[in-house]
């Protein structure tokens, strides 16, 4: 189940040459500093107080399951784009990937409306592999510090796996999420979690 980065963002658009990757607007992989990913955050109207980067020991966690079991949930977490909603409960209720987005030259995340009321329909299957705490668990502050569960309570839960290297792609899920949350008339904690350094350390660990 290991894979190197190139492998998970054309997992992500199913069998893509070269010149569509580029089409869609992806970007060579890279590690990223701090600051970096602040700038990008920025430009993706991505709150300073609601960012977050993943901890590269995810996918070892992710892959540690069993692949035969639960390949097609490992596969399903361990995309690019990535924003799930959990409720008060931690209930996992609606997810959204970029493999079932589909769309081109941009991946369609509002296909058919789903995303036009709150809570919003999921879009890919829901399971139980990782929870809500799990989660928590591998996302930190850009200061690498964990994030505090004395600050659960909310209504509501939502988050956001993002990166630069998706290109344009990141921008426009940010985007139709961002407009999903304006919709609810609850309170809503949302991450916003940067993914390019744990998917370039996964990658240099695998090679």
């Amino acid at each position: 189940m290991k894979r190197t980065i190139l492998f998970f963002t054309i997992l992500t658009l199913s069998s893509c040459s070269s010149v569509l990757l580029k089409m869609y607007g992806l970007k060579n992989p890279k590690h990223l500093d701090n600051l970096s990913i602040s700038k990008i955050a920025y430009k993706y109207d991505i709150p300073e107080k609601n960012l977050f980067v993943l901890d590269s020991s995810y996918f070892s966690f992710l892959f540690s399951l069993d692949s035969i079991k639960y390949k097609k949930q490992i596969k399903n977490h361990s995309q690019p784009l990535q924003a799930l909603y959990f409720d008060k409960s931690e209930n996992f209720i609606s997810f959204y990937i970029n493999c079932y987005a589909g769309g081109f030259p941009n991946l369609k995340w509002n296909r058919n409306g789903i995303l036009n009321s709150f809570v919003p329909k999921t879009q890919t299957p829901l399971d139980s592999v990782i929870t809500f705490r799990q989660h928590l668990k591998y996302i930190k502050t850009l200061n690498n510090k964990s994030v505090s569960s004395d600050s659960l309570n909310s209504d509501y839960y939502v988050i956001v796996y993002w990166n630069r290297f998706m290109g344009r792609q990141s921008k426009r899920l940010i985007k139709y999420i961002n407009r999903n949350l304006k919709l609810s008339d609850k309170s809503v904690q949302t991450s916003y979690v940067n993914t390019d350094n744990a998917y370039f350390d996964h990658a240099m660990k695998v090679k």
